[in-house]
């Protein structure tokens, strides 16, 4: 009698010696000892990483394309770090490269994983099979996102106060079109937090702020906001911040002073009004 061979396990995309999709900085609520206290804020970043798994090779992208904004948000891994410093809170970031899966989008959208990104080809994408898309989604998107739900249940269940900042950074030229701003603050349902911090940036001498500039926030658009902050409630904020203006320690160094002082007042502000709106309805 013949037996059929066992079942192969499905080929992993991952490798030991690649790195985890998920990185963390700062003190998270999970299983803590104490509960962090203070400001609210929870920091994600979508598109800080630019690793590409060990068995995609460079996905036929040159050097100099892997060093675009294509591959990664230039400057916000850097930026985000010193933010997170400076405000004593968590930060969690994706590791891999928007070449291989945006964490930002939602599996199956026509640029969860793009074919040609801003003139440039992916031949590493071209030819895709579901089986392979499904990997990058299970050993990559997914572990990012269920980290950021974790993290703020974490929060919301120990009863502290939770603010979404996902933080991104856009290219000063998009398809041959110049973008004057220089950050943008996105929102599409329940903004009043992020507006808030708009007002506060177009405070500041010389700066020239978008509102949903270089891109509206929608639900089919973005991924994180809409699921993670809109879908549960929360406040939040998504900011663009351009390139050229933290592509060097300097300029990410000034950003995050920038954002260190503008969030805690706009959360005082925000957090003021809403108690505030608490009691009139008593």
């Amino acid at each position: 009698m013949q037996h059929a061979a066992p079942a192969q396990e499905p080929s992993r995309l991952l490798t030991q010696d690649d790195p985890a999709p998920v990185i963390q900085f700062g003190t998270s609520a999970i299983g803590a000892q104490a509960l962090p206290s203070g400001l609210p804020f929870v920091l994600v970043s979508d598109h800080a990483g630019r690793a590409i798994p060990a068995t995609l090779g460079d996905m036929g992208v040159s050097d100099r394309d892997r060093d675009r904004h294509i591959a990664c948000d230039i400057g916000m891994a850097e930026t985000g770090r010193l933010l997170a410093q400076e405000l004593d809170c968590v930060l969690i970031e994706q590791a891999y490269s928007r070449l291989v899966i945006d964490c930002n989008r939602a599996p199956g959208h026509p640029t969860s994983i793009v074919r040609h990104s801003d003139g440039t080809v992916v031949p590493g994408n071209a030819d895709i099979t579901a089986h392979e898309e499904g990997r990058r989604v299970e050993e990559i998107f997914l572990p990012y996102h269920q980290r950021i739900g974790a993290e703020l249940s974490a929060r919301l269940d120990a009863g502290l106060p939770v603010v979404l900042i996902s933080l991104h950074s856009f290219t000063d030229r998009m398809n041959g079109q110049a973008r004057p701003w220089h950050t943008g603050v996105l929102h599409n349902r329940n903004p009043a937090f992020g507006l808030r911090v708009r007002d506060l940036l177009r405070a500041e001498e010389g700066l020239v702020v978008g509102s949903n500039e270089p891109y509206a926030l929608t639900d089919v658009s973005d991924y994180t906001v809409p699921v993670h902050a809109e879908g549960r409630g929360l406040p939040y904020l998504e900011i663009e911040i351009r390139q050229d203006l933290i592509s060097g320690p300097e300029g990410q160094a000034e950003w995050a002073a920038r954002l260190a002082r503008i969030l805690p007042q706009a959360w005082q502000e925000f957090s003021g009004q809403a108690m505030g709106a608490r009691k009139q309805t008593a």
